[in-house]
Order: structure tokens, then sequence, then C-alpha cells
């Protein structure tokens, strides 16, 4: 246990000098995985993790659905979506508000992304708010906090992630997280209608459409919405595999965008560049954490804080309780990712030697991540905005999204106390890689 906890703070003293994570992960992961064997045996465990997982057919969902996101933001979708929640919502008291955090949450449906979902509907939302004068903490904070659904609903690459870190069905972990991210945005709208009955003036009502321009703008994101429904209503039958669903939305991306006027050859070269920029910077973190994971099982981390729980004779809901604690206070200094692949190897199989549910597991640690992204001093979803919207300061967007985080509190707490919300899904589908 002592090793482990000398190589976490190793990996924490890296990270602030600033070496990349990847590198810090797998650096104080071979060493310490040969020092408590051979340098051998760790040179041998490092080079096996790397070409057992390189060609592991099931890590190709990962650049197949960020290419499905990229196609997604090139074919000018979250412009439509944003359209058709107006259409229903922007009538209401803070109506533009609620649009744009059911936008995100369908924008987020084909993305995949927070930080992609935030600044796209930053683009599309926040020129109609300020057209009819609201609040600009308000405005921005409903975009920050609708954008980190981006990282829950499915397809998720933070899910993907989590679920080749645990070996758990990222099937399953995608169809986990459809209810807890419509209970998100639930929650979200409600923090909206929370801050305009406080104040009116914070979201004025937009102007209110007819029916016909509602069925207009359906008419618009059928193909989008399609997209989403085929992709993950086809996991959740059991047609196919996520690796699967993930070239087929690809491609149903690709063929949206060509349909709609927004595939050009420029288009294409710049979506490729980044989806194997994004790709590569993902899997040398991957690979690291792996290497990492191994060496902590090896010091016997997870099995020593389950003895020392049981020990304490402290409450299983309790221990996760204090997890989630955790994640809370790290996200204030860390960013999604790093949380998870820094924490995920320590805590998972202390959570499965408690006998909980490592997909349930898996939400709570997304939706406390997605808290991560709001919260100050670093909540990147923050800083994104700060870097589209220049004239609005980072005070007023960490003050406008306040009740967000709270409402998102408010929802872990319901997740963690009904397991079902995350697991009745999962548990009807025919499908169970």
């Amino acid at each position: 246990m002592t090793a482990a906890l000398i190589g976490f703070a190793a990996v924490l003293l890296l990270a602030f000098m600033r070496m990349p994570l990847g590198l810090a992960l797998g650096l104080v992961g071979f060493i310490g995985f040969s020092e408590l064997s051979s340098y051998r045996a760790g040179m041998s465990n490092a080079a096996r993790l790397v070409i057992d997982s390189g060609q592991s057919y099931g890590l190709s969902v990962v650049p197949l659905f960020i290419l499905m996101g990229l196609m997604v933001d090139r074919g000018g979708m979250a412009r439509e979506l944003y359209r058709a929640a107006y259409a229903f919502l922007g009538h209401r008291k803070g109506g533009l508000a609620m649009s744009t955090i059911t936008a995100c949450g369908m924008f987020s449906a084909i993305c995949g992304s927070s930080l992609a979902t935030a600044a796209t509907m930053s683009k599309v939302s926040m020129p109609e708010m300020r057209r009819y004068k609201y609040d600009d903490s308000l405005a921005t904070a409903s975009i920050a906090a609708g954008g980190t659904l981006g990282i829950l609903i499915p397809p998720s690459v933070i899910l993907v992630i989590y679920g080749l870190i645990t070996n758990v069905s990222v099937g399953k972990l995608f169809i986990a997280g459809v209810l807890p991210g419509l209970i998100g945005v639930l929650f979200y709208l409600a923090a909206v209608l929370f801050v305009v009955t406080r104040n009116p003036a914070a979201g004025p009502a937009g102007e209110r459409s007819g029916w016909g321009e509602r069925l207009g703008a359906l008419r618009d994101v059928w193909a989008t919405l399609g997209l989403f429904i085929f992709v993950i209503g086809g996991i959740y039958i059991g047609a196919f595999t996520p690796t699967e669903a993930a070239g087929m939305g690809a491609a149903g991306a690709i063929a949206i965008a060509y349909f709609r006027g927004a595939l050009s050859w420029k288009v294409v070269m710049e979506v490729s560049r980044e989806t194997t920029l994004t790709t590569a910077k993902l899997f040398m973190v991957l690979f690291g954490a792996m290497i990492f994971s191994n060496f902590v099982n090896r010091a016997g981390l997870p099995d020593a804080l389950l003895a020392i729980a049981n020990g304490f004779d402290f409450p299983p809901m309790g221990i996760i309780f204090m997890i989630l604690l955790i994640y809370l206070v790290l996200g204030c200094v860390f960013e999604s990712l790093s949380m998870i692949l820094l924490t995920v190897p320590i805590f998972a199989p202390l959570v499965e030697g408690l006998g909980f549910d490592l997909i349930w597991f898996g939400i709570l640690v997304v939706v406390a991540t997605e808290i991560s992204l709001i919260t100050p001093p670093i909540g990147m979803n923050v800083f994104v905005l700060k870097g589209v919207l220049r004239d609005v300061s980072v005070k007023t967007i960490f003050k406008g999204v306040t009740p967000f985080w709270i409402a998102d509190i408010f929802r872990i707490i319901l997740l963690a106390l009904v397991p079902a919300l995350s697991l009745y899904l999962p548990s009807m589908m025919t499908y169970t890689h």
C-alpha cells in the first residue's frame, strides 16, 4: 500500500510539473511494477499491455465515435436542434436557456464531447439570448451546464474509456447513461426555473411559435435524432456491437453532412486530422493508465483499502459517498479525463469488492466528473466559453453555474440511492458484451 501511495503522489507531482498525464502514468507504473518484481518483468508487462490494447478490436470504437461527433459538428446540426427546442420552450420565462439545455442534450447524443457541445452551442444560442436581453450569467451558465451532458448521454468517449479500464460492457454503459442523462436535463431545467423565479428579468420569454413552426422544426432534425436512435437502439436490441454501431454512426454522420452540402474535401481533411490527433492523445493516456493500474493492483492497494473499510465496519453506501466526495474535491483541481484515469484503477476494485455494480458506479463517476466541468477553479467548460465569449468574465460564468452544479449534487445523490435508474435499462438488454 505504501508503494502504491508513493506512486500516486509521484503521478500528481509529475502532472503538476506539466508532464503529459499519459507519460506520467506510464512512467510511474513501469518503475513501480519493476521495483516490486524486476525491470525485465516491468518491460514485458508494459509492452504486452500496449500491444494487446493497441490490437484490441473494441478500442476502435473511440476514433469512430470521435469522427461521428466531429462530422455532426461540421454538418451544422446544432442550429437545427436549438431551433426545434426553441419552438417548444422559447415562449416561457427562461425559455431560451431551457432551449439551450435541451438542445445540448440532443447534440450530446450524437457528439459525445462536453467541450465540443459547449463550444458549438455557445455560437448558436448566445446571440439569441443576448437579443432578448438575457443576463450573461444565466445565458453562459446554461451553455456550460448543458455541455456537461456530452460525457454521459451516449455515445460517450469517457464511458468507453471507463469500460476499457474496468472490463465492463461498453454497450451496457451506454444504455445505462440514457435515463441519468435525461434526469440531468430535467434537473437543469429546474435550475433555470429557480433562477427566473427569483429574478424574472434574468430570462425574459421569447416569441411563441405556432404548431406549423414546431412541426417544421421537428422535420429539420429527424435525420439527427434518427441517427441517435439507430445507433443506441441497435446496441440496446443486440443488432450490433458498440464498435459496429460506431462505424455505422460515423458513416451516417458523413452521409447527413453530404446531403446537406456541408461535406467538402477541406472538411474531410480537417475532420480526419482532428480525429487522428484526438485519438492518439487518448490512446497515449489510456495505455499509461493501464500500466499504472497494473502497478497499483500488484502493490495491493485495492485489497488494502477494502480491508481498511471492512476493519472500520463502515456502511458500504457510506464508503460510496466518501468516494463521491473525493471526486467532487478532485474535480476542483483536475480535468475530467485525468480524474477518471487516476482514480478508477484504485476505486473500481474496492467498489466491486463491496458488492456494488461497476456499471452503476461508472454512471456515478461520470456524473461526478460532469460537476467538475463547471466548478471553480478549473471548470473546463467555463474556460471553453470564456475563449469563445471574450467579453464575459470567468467570475460571471462561475456565478451563473452555481444553481446547476447544486442541481447535479441532488442528481448524484438520487442516482446513488436509487441504482435502478442506472441499471434498469441495461438489465433488459439482449446484448451482453
